[in-house]
């Protein structure tokens, strides 16, 4: 597989430096991506970079996963405003412990292969350094002309922002550059890759690897994702799209691919699928036969959300989602977690009932018409039971006197009324 053709179909090249893709297709080396440790998950935006290695095993190279260990102490400019709060060790240790956890998904880390990913902590080498070793090894080879020049410190510094840029910050290309050389040194390592915003931080390793070791290195970017209205991608109502399934549930996160447009998802399917190219054409000339049946969304959800969950997280969530269409059951409702009942049910009327109720027995007139206000008379209930109009757990109610129990709860805690075919309630047992 030529890795640089293969990114380039897929849309995955911004920048690359020249001799690139020679070097590439005349040797095995190895190559590595930086991941920021300040959260203790990655989110979709990561993922970008996470698919740049998964390309660069299958076509044989080396990649090296580089959490930042000390970076994440200092702070990168690039597409920053403002510098950004500084984590303690014990909090950067558990975030990668973390992420190194959510990579071996993606990434062989421990078969035999010759070309198995490699995991390192910059923190590792950087804490051996000293300030005057360091400013005397690594900061004489970098001149202060070279650093002023680079995008990340000239937008912040003529900026008007009062608090312009810290000198931690201004360091931090020097930072990453001595990263790329230590990798140069000790593991062949002579692509660094990243998105288009660390170009700048990127070729500073490779000028300070042919100032320092006399060597040549490489530097290629993706192009940062957008999406087709100019809204950032990743982002929701409620926040980022994370990997972790406890921060973002399976069906969540299935939904928002599931839900991107189709411009987006002719993009996206290329560049988070390991799909080949004549599957992906295949896929798009079949949604376009029929675009409101979303099949290229439906297989786009499919293979992202099984690439980072699993198969039983995936069926799980297109269950989840057919429950509110009317196709789910009991037995589909009593298999969800409460993360993910909650996240099908986001925004439903939830009413509050004491669980000494429910422990004794109550009828269902009782129970949504005097207990909660699913109903505002005992007889709006009855007409609906015998209109065969109200479901509880997705079961049909064809007596308006049945009692219902703790046997009836979901998770414990929960019971699902259904007025119709698409008017839902929460009753809460607390």
């Amino acid at each position: 597989m030529n890795f640089v053709e293969e990114l380039k179909w897929r849309g995955m090249i911004h920048d690359i430096m020249p001799g690139t893709e020679e070097l590439l297709n005349k040797t095995r080396i190895s190559g590595y991506i930086g991941f920021d440790p300040t959260a203790d998950s990655l989110h979709i935006g990561h993922m970008v970079q996470v698919m740049l290695l998964v390309h660069f095993q299958r076509a044989g190279h080396t990649p090296i996963a580089l959490v930042g260990g000390a970076t994440g102490m200092i702070g990168d400019p690039s597409g920053k405003s403002e510098e950004r709060n500084l984590l303690d060790e014990e909090s950067l240790f558990r975030n990668q412990e973390a992420i190194k956890k959510q990579l071996s998904k993606f990434l062989d880390f421990n078969s035999d292969r010759e070309n198995k990913a490699l995991m390192v902590n910059n923190y590792d080498w950087m804490k051996e350094f000293s300030f005057l070793g360091f400013i005397r090894d690594i900061g004489k080879h970098i001149t202060v002309n070279y650093m002023m020049s680079k995008d990340s410190v000239k937008k912040r510094i003529s900026s008007e922002a009062k608090e312009g840029m810290s000198f931690t910050e201004f360091s931090y290309q020097l930072v990453q550059g001595t990263d790329f050389l230590h990798l140069y040194n000790n593991f062949n390592c002579r692509l660094q890759m990243g998105g288009s915003d660390q170009w700048g931080n990127i070729v500073t390793g490779t000028e300070l690897i042919r100032r320092k070791a006399g060597g040549e290195a490489f530097a290629l970017t993706c192009p940062l994702i957008t999406k087709s209205d100019g809204s950032k991608f990743g982002k929701t109502e409620s926040g980022n799209v994370w990997l972790d399934p406890e921060k973002t549930t399976p069906y969540q996160f299935y939904q928002f691919w599931l839900n991107v447009s189709d411009e987006d998802a002719v993009k996206y399917i290329r560049i988070f699928t390991t799909l080949g190219q004549q599957e992906i054409e295949n896929i798009i000339s079949e949604h376009s036969k029929a675009p409101h049946e979303r099949f290229l969304q439906r297989r786009l959800a499919e293979e992202v959300t099984v690439l980072v969950h699993s198969r039983d997280d995936y069926e799980g969530a297109v269950e989840a989602s057919q429950i509110l269409f009317g196709k789910g059951t009991t037995e589909s409702l009593k298999k969800m977690n409460e993360n993910t009942f909650l996240s099908v049910f986001e925004g439903v009327p939830i009413f509050d009932v004491k669980k000494e109720i429910i422990a004794k027995g109550v009828s269902v007139t009782d129970l949504t018409a005097d207990h909660s206000q699913v109903f505002t008379s005992k007889g709006e209930v009855r007409r609906l039971v015998q209109g065969g109009g109200l479901s509880i757990n997705k079961e049909k109610i064809d007596n308006a006197d049945l009692v219902i129990g703790n046997e009836w709860l979901l998770n414990n805690k929960y019971l699902l009324v259904q007025k119709g075919k698409k008017n839902y309630f929460l009753i809460r047992i607390n």
